[in-house]
């Protein structure tokens, strides 16, 4: 085994700073989204997902693949969902063992509804405090991290 390549002190800093900001960032944008629209973050991320697909409507495997869940939390919160009228599953024509998703007029004026107040606190939380140079290096970062993720996930390294 080898010795750990411990975290030198502004590396140590960076990674509790990340590790702070997705914490707390994920919990004030979840208290506003609620608040102001009743919708969870789980929500809107599927919401979002349909209501830019053509039609409205996705294959489930297709969303799972799209929002990076795992099959049980899909179908657990499309049951939620479901239930609340936001969207509504239907067999795949195509085949039998798939189903689709489809958004419904309530899940997509909820969408519209909860989209103004979200971007905003995206905006002041997140996107405001940058300048367009540091949007781009925070990009191009957050994709090298995305692309060693796939790749480690594609060799069985996580």
């Amino acid at each position: 085994m080898t010795a750990p390549r411990w975290l030198n002190e502004q590396e140590n800093h960076t990674w509790r700073a990340f590790h702070h900001v997705r914490s707390d960032l994920g919990a004030t944008l979840e208290r506003q989204l609620v608040q102001d629209s009743g919708l969870s973050s789980a929500d809107y991320e599927l919401l979002v997902v349909l209501s830019e697909t053509d039609g409205h409507r996705l294959r489930a495997r297709e969303l799972r693949t799209q929002v990076s869940w795992d099959r049980s939390r899909l179908a657990h919160q499309l049951r939620r969902m479901e239930k609340r009228g936001l969207l509504r599953r239907t067999e795949c024509e195509a085949d039998a063992r798939g189903t689709m998703v489809e958004l419904t007029e309530h899940g997509l004026e909820s969408i519209r509804a909860a989209a103004p107040g979200h971007l905003a606190a995206a905006r002041r939380y997140f996107v405001d405090l940058m300048t367009p140079d540091e949007m781009k290096v925070m990009a191009d970062i957050c994709d090298r991290v995305l692309e060693r993720i796939r790749d480690d996930r594609q060799t069985g390294q996580c």
